[in-house]
C-alpha cells in the first residue's frame, strides 16, 4: 500500500491514480478533477482565468490574449499546497493551455521550501500514454501497476488487430472555433479504431486549420470533440460546424456521417479511458 501524499494537477492523472488503486493517497486535486466522483472531495489547489460557459471563440480569444501578455492561465494556491505537505506532485509540460506547467510547480516548491518529488506526465502517443501510466504507478507505489497496465496493453492490441475492413477517412475537430485538428495520441486512437486520420499530427501538437483546408479534405466521417466539452455541448458545436455553407459538399456532411463525442471522457484526457475511446470511435467510424 502506498504511503505517499499525492497532489495531482491533472484530471487524467487523478483518474489514473484511482484506477491504479492508490486513490487513498491523493490529498489535493484541481478544479477539473471530476473522475472518479470521489476525487471531488479533495481540496482544489488550482484555479483558472477561463470562465464557465464561454464559447469556443471566446475561450480562444481569452487564451490568446493571456499568452500574448505573458499571463498565466492557471494559478496555484501555494498556502494550501504547503499545508498539504505532499510527498509527490504530479504535473505536466505537455500543454500550457491545459494545466499548470511543471516549471510553475518547481518555482512554488522552491519558494515554499518543500522537498516534494515532482512527476511530469507528458505522453505524446497512445502507446506513450500507457507507458506513462505505468511509470506514474511505479512512482506512486501502486502495487497492481504491472497487471493493470498489462491488461490495458492487451485491450489495445486486440482492438488494433480486429479493426473492420476498409479505412474511412476521418476528420476530427479537437476545437471548433477556430478549427483545430488533432495531434498527440488522438490520431493513434483513430487509426486503432480503423480509420484514416486526416489533417492530423500524430505525436505532435494539435494545429489550427483554415475552413478552406477543412472543406477540401474529403473526409468520409466528421467527428467534433472539443476539449473540455461534454457530449451535449459537443453536439451543439457539431450543429454549428455542419451548418457552415462552405462545408456542405464535404462528403461526411453531405452523407450525414457527422458525430459528436464526449472529449473529456474518451479523447483528450490521457488515461485508461482512451482505450474506451477507441471503442467509441470505432462505433462512429464504421456505422
Amino acid at each position: 500500500m502506498s504511503e505517499h501524499r499525492i497532489v495531482s494537477l491533472l484530471p487524467a492523472t487523478t483518474e489514473i491514480l484511482y484506477w491504479l488503486g492508490v486513490g487513498q493517497s491523493v490529498v489535493g486535486v484541481t478544479y477539473e478533477c471530476t473522475e472518479p466522483a470521489e476525487a471531488q472531495q479533495h481540496p482544489q489547489v488550482t484555479d483558472t482565468i477561463i470562465p464557465d460557459g464561454a464559447t469556443p471563440a471566446e475561450i480562444d480569444t481569452l487564451i490568446s490574449a493571456a499568452i500574448a501578455e505573458g499571463n498565466q492561465l492557471y494559478s496555484l494556491d501555494e498556502g494550501l499546497l504547503r499545508d498539504l505537505q505532499p510527498s509527490l506532485i504530479v504535473t505536466q509540460d505537455l500543454c500550457r493551455v491545459c494545466a499548470l506547467p511543471a516549471g510553475s510547480v518547481a518555482d512554488a516548491l522552491s519558494h515554499l521550501a518543500l522537498d516534494s518529488a515532482v512527476f511530469s506526465y507528458d505522453p505524446m502517443t497512445l502507446d506513450g500514454v500507457i507507458d506513462s501510466i505505468e511509470l506514474l504507478g511505479l512512482a506512486a507505489g501502486a502495487p497492481e501497476t504491472t497487471e493493470r497496465v498489462g491488461a490495458l496493453r492487451e485491450r489495445l492490441a486486440t482492438l488494433r488487430s480486429s479493426a473492420p475492413p476498409g479505412r474511412p477517412k476521418v476528420l476530427m475537430l479537437e476545437w471548433p472555433d477556430p478549427p483545430y485538428t488533432p495531434g498527440h495520441w488522438i490520431p493513434d486512437q483513430i487509426e486503432a479504431a480503423g480509420g484514416e486520420a486526416l489533417l492530423a499530427h500524430p505525436g505532435g501538437r494539435s494545429s489550427a486549420m483554415s475552413w478552406e483546408q477543412i472543406a477540401a479534405c474529403e473526409a468520409d466521417v466528421l467527428i467534433v470533440a472539443p476539449c473540455g466539452f461534454d457530449e451535449a455541448a459537443a453536439l451543439e458545436q457539431l450543429d454549428i460546424v455542419t451548418g457552415r455553407p462552405d462545408l456542405a459538399k464535404l462528403p461526411a456532411v453531405a452523407n450525414g456521417r457527422t458525430y459528436a463525442i464526449d472529449a473529456d471522457a474518451y479523447v483528450v484526457r490521457p488515461g485508461p479511458r482512451l482505450i474506451d475511446g477507441v471503442e467509441e470511435l470505432r462505433k462512429l467510424i464504421h456505422r
